[in-house]
């Protein structure tokens, strides 16, 4: 672990000078692994004792320049008991442990992408990492949030987080890409541990344990949309099931 952050604080070094968020992220990271590895081995051992091997979830997310890397969590879900339950088709929250809800809740599940982080894959502050099926639905716009590095919090987490949805997440993330600061960076880090118990924010209008994101709407649909009706009681139950089902249908589980 020393020589590959050896190799990283090389990495990063410049004819300019040497990269403030790059030294951040390298020095804030190791330093927040060694000063929370207690709860770190706390709770990879909570994880085996309830959930079983593995403790850690993995999966493929996009990050700087779209190159894929495979982003590290705390498990939360449990494997479908006994032969017959492995082949059906069972809803990610059934699948959440109380513990596991627990993690979610509190972002817990978040803290092994400090790992992330001291390996270069990612930084503290910055976009969060999506999954690859994504990336076929940006426009170009939003695509631009792969110009950084995808971050454990970033301005979209600590402005709504969960209770926002996906195309104003993605503007508040090109707006960090064109304005980030050591500062701005400072400044997030400082306000997410007050948004972590933010409950209404984690457990907003669009969190889905499998949600997915199909597109940004055209302009003239969008604005159709805004002169038809408002009230949830004059939209068909059918119409909202399946506006349901669109944001939240079967899809891999996603960063929030």
């Amino acid at each position: 672990m020393a020589a590959d952050a050896a190799e990283k604080l090389e990495k990063v070094s410049t004819s300019g000078g040497y990269s403030a968020k790059a030294a951040m992220d390298l020095f804030g990271s190791l330093a927040l692994i060694l000063l929370l590895s207690p709860v770190l081995i706390l709770i990879s051992l909570f994880v085996l004792l309830t959930m079983g091997r593995p403790i850690f979830f993995r999966q493929l997310r996009t990050g700087l320049h779209g190159k894929s890397f495979h982003i590290l969590k705390f498990r939360t879900m449990a494997e479908p008991a006994g032969q017959a339950a492995r082949h059906q088709r069972i809803a990610d929250e059934e699948r959440v442990t109380p513990f596991g809800r627990l993690l979610r809740l509190s972002s817990l599940d978040e803290l092994p992408q400090l790992f992330n982080v001291l390996m270069g894959q990612m930084s503290l502050v910055g976009p969060r990492p999506q999954v690859l099926e994504f990336n076929r639905h940006y426009n170009t716009f939003q695509r631009r949030r792969h110009e950084v590095k995808p971050g454990i919090t970033g301005w979209a987490q600590i402005n709504g987080r969960n209770a926002i949805d996906w195309e104003r997440k993605f503007e508040l993330d090109v707006w960090y890409v064109d304005n980030h600061t050591l500062f701005l960076d400072i400044k997030i880090l400082f306000l997410t541990p007050f948004r972590l118990f933010a409950i209404h924010q984690n457990e907003g209008p669009y969190r889905c344990s499998s949600r997915t994101f199909v597109g940004t709407r055209p302009e003239a649909e969008k604005a159709s949309a805004a002169t038809g009706p408002t009230s949830r009681d004059e939209v068909p139950a059918q119409d909202r099931a399946a506006a349901r089902w669109g944001m939240c249908g079967g899809k891999p589980h996603s960063a929030g």
